[in-house]
């Protein structure tokens, strides 16, 4: 429970302390838009890297050099809330990740995300979903990538277990031509989802996957998109599952 709670004291100190941040960034947005985005990014990773110093988790990391330096689509399996602090501390490149409409409920961290470019996706009806691709596709177009867990949920069953990929993610890609990074992530779920409420110490696996552009794949291999990347993060988290 040590870990949990100094987990929660330091996310609570941030999202405090970081109010008058939050205000002068705003103020040198104005001026130097990318400067104050780089800025807020440093600091985020920051934290989340301290937070999962604290966590105890260590993190071994493959084909990191798979990632471009452009603007991409990362797309990964989803287990655990430390995917996100995992996978968002190590963007070299300002990305937006897309969430769940229910994160507008908190107040500060909202506001940060929003700071940071993510979208918060409503899936009541398709009219909402599509809004919210649409506008990953202009911040990809604007040179900002975009992170999004296409299984649309974490996923609580078996290791190695996947939910089924949600095809309208990949329209981000398919329309802007951007490359796909598929992330592979092993292990997240024994961090925290596993023994709630404690946190233990843990080892987990992050591989990226060479980049898949869309524009070059064969008609059929294009049709069935969402299934050809699921399918390649399913073989990289069985193979990888040893390293654990």
């Amino acid at each position: 429970m040590i870990r949990f709670i100094c987990v929660v004291i330091v996310l609570i100190l941030y999202l405090v302390l970081g109010i008058p941040v939050l205000g002068v960034e705003w103020i040198i947005r104005k001026f130097r838009r990318k400067s104050a985005d780089m800025s807020s990014l440093r600091l985020v990773q920051w934290v989340f890297r301290l937070m999962l110093c604290i966590a105890g988790v260590e993190v071994t990391v493959i084909g990191e050099e798979n990632v471009p330096d452009e603007p991409v689509l990362f797309i990964g399996n989803h287990r655990s809330y430390f995917d996100i602090l995992i996978t968002y501390s190590r963007c070299r490149r300002l990305t937006g990740y897309i969430a769940k409409k229910e994160m507008l409920r908190y107040p500060l961290l909202r506001d940060w995300m929003k700071r940071l470019y993510c979208l918060f996706l409503d899936r009541s009806t398709p009219k909402e979903g599509l809004k919210t691709i649409l506008k990953a596709i202009e911040y990809v177009k604007e040179g900002i990538s975009i992170c999004i867990f296409p299984e649309g949920t974490r996923n609580d069953g078996e290791e190695l277990s996947m939910l089924p990929f949600h095809d309208g993610s990949f329209k981000i890609a398919e329309k802007t031509g951007c490359a796909i990074i598929p992330m592979s992530l092993n292990n997240t779920h024994a961090i925290f989802e596993q023994q709630f409420p404690r946190i233990k110490k843990t080892h987990v696996v992050l591989e990226y996957g060479a980049p898949i552009y869309p524009n070059e794949l064969d008609k059929e291999t294009k049709k069935h998109l969402g299934q050809y990347c699921q399918n390649i993060i399913q073989e990289t988290i069985n193979k990888n599952q040893r390293l654990v």
